[in-house]
């Protein structure tokens, strides 16, 4: 095994002169199955294609792009695992100064829009190169969309980047049928009619049963309903079943999406696990610490794609889909096994699961002749009562894994769907999950207390939460364990009012809660809960719906959720004033702020920091 060429020196050493496909990333480069870029440019190169590997390029300069010469079918463009604006800016924009993903962990190095400007830089190089964008910021930007720091709706990002050819999804059946025809001769600039791609062109297909057209740039940057209405068409569209090419004009031009393309079968999803990676970061990154990304995923092994959970606020649903994928139980152990070879593994596997972890069968059997349902979520506001519920397959994966001669501790860190969880009445996950699979802590996403802002998340009624962690505390105590819950918690949601925000602050006081982050809304491209967002409309159900987002509103919310916080304390007043709770104001047991600023400085609390409250949560 060895990395894929970075230089023109290590593609002759290799005895090549010219790649077929050169890869453009945002990331340092990682050739780890949890990295896009490597799973494409592996894929690519077990069907016998020449790959080279352009990372985090100087984009102020086109010759960067020429690091590997002029590829002889295409550029293969992506922004790396997030969404560059994303990596670049907080949801209260302002600029981060670290990167996961670039040498040494250091911000400043990837562009804001990074599809657009490495498109446009290879371009400038290489004006007859044809390009095919593809990754996370290309697939949910893949119609016009709104730009939550533009503050507008902007066109899609094919057209921006003057890209040919646009991959949305996860990718691994458009790019073999690119380059099959690629190799057949045909340009990637006019190949037609590719599952899972995006092209753009002078005319359209009529509409027809199975063409629709959504409304266009210009209508769904100045129609608020009408954008909600084209998003939520979209997103029906987004089945690999029942779903139709898509088509949205652009001033004289349309966008043509064609449906997606067929989720992975258990053997495809094996075989592109089973690829050789290197499993680390390139050598050349040594010099400046390692890229940090690796730590939490060089032993993760994911097991599965997709998710039928649907949350509001989450765009995997227009990603990778609702779909369930997963691998074998022999291509899983047989990646365990492989770290046992590897020296700087030490027994302790960091991960075993995907998007959401306890998601590891289809949700239904109709879904296979029919696809998922239109209109409706699988899990809320009440299951399905087609919803297949178990867990028993994966039970029996980390069973097998546990008893690998040589694996110390099997964990589990991706995401647990609690309410799924509790629909299990075969108890024996749960109880397994809290036996051998948390590290000290386990990480669940309740995101609210409010029953009317969980449904507009797209999530359970909070007493399911409520009886997911009594049922955790029992457990822990029957297994003499002490394992604590970190709730991830999210302010200024679509549909949270300044009240809601007040009853989570009370219910984080009564249990003695005082949470160290919480997540403003993001309002990213590709989801329901940012359609809201800038239309003041659900999607969902085309009905109004309050929207925070002025600035002062949102501090406010943010604020709540740490009251016990100095430096929040006249956000609180002002918070609790506005929302007519003066009762909450005092020294009493019952009140949330003092009126009055603590005889300590905030500077001195953190100087001398008390004691963190260990009451299970």
């Amino acid at each position: 095994m060895a990395f894929l060429p970075v230089t023109m020196k290590e593609l002759r050493d290799a005895g090549r002169y010219y790649c077929d496909f050169v890869v453009v990333t945002g990331d340092a480069y990682v050739d780890h199955p949890s990295f896009g870029a490597a799973i494409i440019s592996r894929l690519l190169e077990a069907q016998g294609f020449t790959v080279g590997m352009i990372a985090r390029p100087d984009y102020k300069s086109a010759e960067s792009f020429k690091a590997l010469g002029r590829p002889r079918y295409a550029f293969m463009v992506t922004s790396g695992a997030i969404d560059s604006m994303v990596s670049n800016y907080t949801a209260a924009k302002k600029v981060r100064r670290d990167d996961v993903y670039a040498p040494g962990g250091k911000g400043f190095g990837r562009p804001d829009r990074a599809v657009i400007v490495y498109s446009n830089k290879i371009r400038e190089a290489y004006p007859d190169v044809p390009i095919a964008i593809g990754g996370l910021e290309a697939s949910l930007r893949r119609f016009a969309h709104y730009d939550y720091w533009d503050d507008r709706v902007r066109r899609s990002v094919l057209i921006d980047s003057g890209a040919d050819l646009l991959m949305y999804g996860m990718g691994e059946k458009q790019i073999l049928e690119i380059a099959r025809r690629a190799k057949s001769g045909e340009s990637v600039r006019d190949m037609d009619g590719i599952r899972g791609t995006c092209v753009v062109r002078a005319s359209a297909p009529p509409a027809s049963e199975s063409v629709v057209y959504c409304d266009s740039f210009e209508k769904v940057s100045s129609d608020r309903r009408a954008y909600a209405k084209s998003f939520k068409l979209q997103s029906d569209e987004h089945d690999p079943v029942r779903g139709r090419t898509v088509v949205q004009k652009h001033d004289k031009r349309f966008l043509i999406q064609y449906p997606p393309q067929p989720p992975l079968t258990t053997e495809e999803m094996d075989a592109v696990y089973a690829l050789p990676y290197e499993r680390t970061y390139h050598p050349m990154y040594e010099a400046a610490g390692g890229v940090p990304a690796i730590k939490e995923v060089e032993f993760s092994i994911t097991v599965n794609r997709g998710c039928f959970g649907a949350c509001a606020f989450c765009s995997l649903a227009f990603h990778q889909g609702r779909m369930i994928q997963t691998r074998s139980d022999e291509s899983v152990i047989a990646e365990a096994k492989s770290f046992l070879k590897n020296p700087r593994f030490k027994g302790y596997i960091s991960d075993v699961g995907g998007p959401t972890a306890n998601f590891h069968e289809p949700s239904c059997e109709r879904q296979k002749e029919h696809g998922m349902c239109k209109d409706r979520r699988c899990l809320t506001p009440k299951p399905c009562p087609n919803l297949n519920v178990t867990h028993r397959r994966y039970n029996a994966l980390l069973e097998k894994l546990r008893a690998i001669d040589g694996i110390k501790k099997v964990f589990i860190r991706s995401g647990i769907r609690f309410d799924y969880l509790m629909l299990d009445h075969d108890g024996r996950f749960f109880e397994n999950l809290v036996k051998y699979h948390i590290s000290g802590q386990l990480k669940v996403a309740p995101e609210h207390c409010s029953d009317r802002v969980l449904m507009c998340m797209g999530k359970p009624p909070f007493s399911v939460y409520e009886s997911f962690v009594a049922e955790y505390e029992r457990l822990n105590k029957k297994f003499g364990k002490n394992q604590y819950l970190v709730p991830y918690l999210m302010s200024s949601h679509p549909g949270s009012e300044l009240s809601d925000a007040v009853a989570l602050a009370l219910y984080l006081k009564k249990k003695h809660m005082s949470p160290e982050q919480v997540q403003d809304f993001y309002p990213t491209p590709g989801t329901m809960a940012t359609a809201a967002y800038y239309s003041g409309i659900d999607p969902m159900t085309g009905k109004e719906i309050f929207v925070p987002n002025s600035r002062e509103e949102k501090e406010m919310q943010r604020a709540l959720l740490q009251f016990s916080r100095e430096e929040n304390r006249e956000k609180v007043i002002a918070a609790l004033k506005r929302a007519g709770r003066y009762d909450l104001i005092g020294t009493g047991p019952g009140a949330l702020v003092s009126p009055e600023p603590s005889k300590r400085s905030y500077k001195d609390k953190k100087a001398h920091p008390a004691k963190k409250h260990k009451k299970k949560q």
